[in-house]
């Protein structure tokens, strides 16, 4: 009776043939994930918009805009797209070090961004329920907040992995990929926020 028991190589050729067969699905995953989330963007966007043009004044007394920290805010955050490229590049070329660095200068960029929102809350002078514009003011932007902080996490967990010798290569970087895509798409949303929320209520 012939062994049907298979060595070391005959197992990694049938397990690229399957891989070949079943294509890594998780960059598809995160872009539907990322459309979702888009359509829940668009739902506030449009119903701050026909508020907005039911108002006789907008933004309401006593809730006027500043634009100072939410204009460095923004340079910063779209600043931070071109740098995790620069990452993603990096790592194309098999430079898991330079991938690091340019990983951890977005992070730290994600990281000023979130505090800037912080202080931006803390020096308005209204709150969540002081009118219409304050509560899809604080709801926009801290629902976004949020989405740069689960952005920020992901980073750090790509640098976290990258301590192991071989996790990402040249070959091997869909976990890279994935986080850059994903902080693309937050600031993609903040910029509409900034022109919906700040820009436009200077008109």
């Amino acid at each position: 009776m012939q062994d049907s028991t298979l060595n070391a190589p005959e197992i990694a050729l049938a397990s690229a043939a399957s891989h070949e067969h079943h294509p890594d699905l998780r960059v598809f995953g995160l872009l539907t994930f990322l459309v979702s989330e888009s359509l829940m963007f668009a739902g506030f966007f449009a119903t701050y918009l026909i508020l907005r043009g039911g108002a006789e004044v907008w933004p309401p007394e006593g809730t006027e805009v500043e634009l100072l920290v939410p204009t460095i805010n923004t340079v910063i955050l779209v600043s931070s797209s071109f740098v995790i490229h620069l990452g993603d590049t990096a790592i194309k070329k098999n430079n898991v070090a330079g991938m690091r660095l340019w990983y951890g200068i977005t992070a730290l960029m994600g990281a000023i961004f979130l505090g800037g929102q912080v202080y931006e809350y803390l020096t308005l002078g209204y709150g969540l329920t002081t009118n219409v514009f304050a509560n899809c003011f604080y709801l926009m932007t801290g629902f976004h907040g949020l989405h740069v902080f689960i952005g920020l996490l992901l980073i750090l967990g790509v640098l976290w992995r990258s301590r192991c010798i071989g996790h990402y290569s040249a070959t091997k970087h869909t976990g890279i990929e994935m986080a850059e895509i994903y902080w693309h798409f937050v600031d993609i949303i903040w910029i509409i926020l900034f022109s919906l929320l700040y820009i436009l209520s200077l008109f």
